[in-house]
């Protein structure tokens, strides 16, 4: 029987065998496509094996060397970053389905390359989530970048070159210019004895420094905002480009950016650093950081603006993708234990509604050809499946019950409540309610018009000379099984609500 550290390193090592297999059979599709589903299924088995040991608070820890004195290459598996692994492993298997039914409907190029990614990002995912210490955690976020580069400008075109530049561009630029600075500037204040160490520490690593006057809430404050913009993969704006750019990737692809892997590795690293950098004692004693409350604000309200008036399906999800990834962050930002746990519970129930929407809008593609709100009059009818289980993403986006969704929404309003009775309510109470007031109608907003359209409006007469049914088989059972994820973890989430809680205790 093998040991739980002994799982952390088959969890990274199987996605990479995955790797070599996919390559290696890219002659014969079949098999190609049969070493995708086990890969997934093996690496999410391996990943959930480690839920009893992270529930008993063992410590499971996997050093594999150093790359200089006092900065290991290392994994530890605790709570939240249990939550990052399990989302992303379970949805990499439906995600696998709907790409054999995407590429080969579609009958995309170069599908090989396109499998070939995917075990890449799934390790560098599994490699975030385990990280010991931040210079693990910038590593492996780096190589989440790389891997999936190819996946966004896999058409070859001038449009997906053009938008593949920016994706790397922006993801590169602040990951460099300011997370690895802030990393390399925690190591140094760690040798100096201004920090305790440059691994995730309960209470964050700056606590008895600034108490002995070692280091300054200045220069901590400073390492904050750098975090912050150094984690591109967050999309709070200005550093949110990249996100809509990679529209112009497969549709596979876009769900796999905005549920199940990158994005979701940005909330993830945000929540991890305020939680087991920074310290929410440290952030609240020192009045460090309560600016990200109202950029996180803003995005979430300006981009569901913009979200609004894009005719482009995919190009609206992305918006609403960047807006319901600040929810996380907001949430995160009330530095409340509460909080903690409503970022750490969103980042579930955003994955499961937002995979839908994408894959619905996949579909939708594959069998119409249609990539415009304004194309989508009568859909339902032509797609019921595809259509319903939209609905039930777009719902659950809004808020509503019985979906997931509305979950999240309510540990992020009881967060605010909390807040307001340890400090007292003050305008940032009041800022966050009207955020979430005004995000809720916003929502409503550009989703509910899509779903009236596909089921209330008369099909055109242009679509009425060409007749057309559902997606190929394995998307619409892709898409209809994350969409009973999103009404299921409505009635049946206390995994991951108890996985939140120990991080709301370690957020203590």
């Amino acid at each position: 029987m093998i040991t739980p550290a002994e799982t952390v390193t088959l969890a990274l090592g199987v996605p990479l065998l995955g790797f070599v297999l996919v390559a290696m059979s890219g002659r014969i599709p079949n098999l190609r496509e049969t070493f995708t589903l086990l890969t997934a299924v093996a690496t999410f088995a391996l990943v959930a094996s480690l839920y009893p040991a992270v529930m008993r608070g063992e410590e499971v820890r996997v050093a594999l060397f150093e790359v200089m004195p006092g900065v290991p290459l290392a994994f530890r598996v605790e709570p939240l970053g249990m939550v990052y692994a399990l989302v992303a492993t379970l949805l990499w298997i439906p995600n696998s389905v709907y790409s054999i039914g995407y590429m080969r409907g579609n009958n995309e190029k170069h599908q090989t390359r396109f499998y070939s990614c995917f075990p890449l990002a799934i390790a560098s995912a599994v490699g975030i989530a385990f990280a010991d210490n931040v210079f693990t955690m910038f590593v492996f976020y780096e190589t989440l970048t790389l891997s999936t580069f190819p996946l966004v400008t896999h058409k070859g075109s001038t449009d997906a070159v053009r938008s593949g530049r920016v994706y790397l561009g922006i993801l590169l630029t602040t990951s460099v210019a300011f997370q690895l600075f802030a990393v390399m500037w925690i190591a140094v204040l760690a040798q100096q004895g201004a920090a305790s160490g440059i691994e995730f520490t309960e209470g964050g690593v700056f606590a008895a420094a600034l108490a002995s006057d070692a280091v300054s809430a200045d220069i901590v404050g400073l390492l904050f905002f750098l975090y912050i913009y150094g984690i591109g993969k967050a999309a709070l704006m200005p550093v949110h480009r990249w996100l809509p750019a990679a529209m112009v990737a497969p549709t596979p692809v876009s769900a796999f950016l905005h549920a199940v892997a990158v994005v979701k590795a940005g909330v993830f690293c945000v929540v991890k650093v305020t939680v087991y950098v920074f310290g929410l004692g440290t952030l609240n004693r020192y009045g460090l950081g309560e600016w990200l409350l109202y950029v996180s604000g803003f995005t979430i309200v300006a981009a569901s603006l913009i979200a609004a008036f894009q005719d482009n399906l995919k190009k609206r999800l992305a918006y609403s993708t960047i807006s319901q990834l600040s929810y996380v962050v907001m949430a995160a930002a009330l530095f409340t234990p509460l909080g903690v746990l409503a970022a750490t519970f969103h980042i579930v129930a955003h994955a499961f509604g937002k995979i839908t929407l994408f894959f619905a809008a996949g579909s939708v593609y594959t069998a119409a050809h249609k990539t415009q709100v304004s194309q989508l009059n009568g859909i339902g009818r032509r797609m019921p499946a595809t259509m319903a289980a939209f609905t039930v993403g777009a719902l659950s986006m809004i808020g509503v019950p019985p979906l997931v969704g509305f979950v999240s929404k309510w540990w992020l309003i009881n967060s605010i409540m909390e807040r307001g009775t340890l400090t007292g309510v003050d305008f940032s109470e009041v800022f966050v309610l009207l955020v979430i007031a005004a995000s809720t109608l916003l929502n409503a907003s550009y989703f509910l018009p899509i779903v009236y359209r596909a089921f209330f409006k008369p099909l055109s007469d242009e679509d009425m000379k060409h007749p057309h049914g559902e997606a190929p088989m394995a998307i619409v059972y892709a898409l209809s099984f994350t969409a009973a994820l999103t009404v299921l973890f409505f009635f049946w989430h206390r995994p991951a609500l108890d996985l939140a809680e120990l991080v709301r205790r370690a957020a203590l």
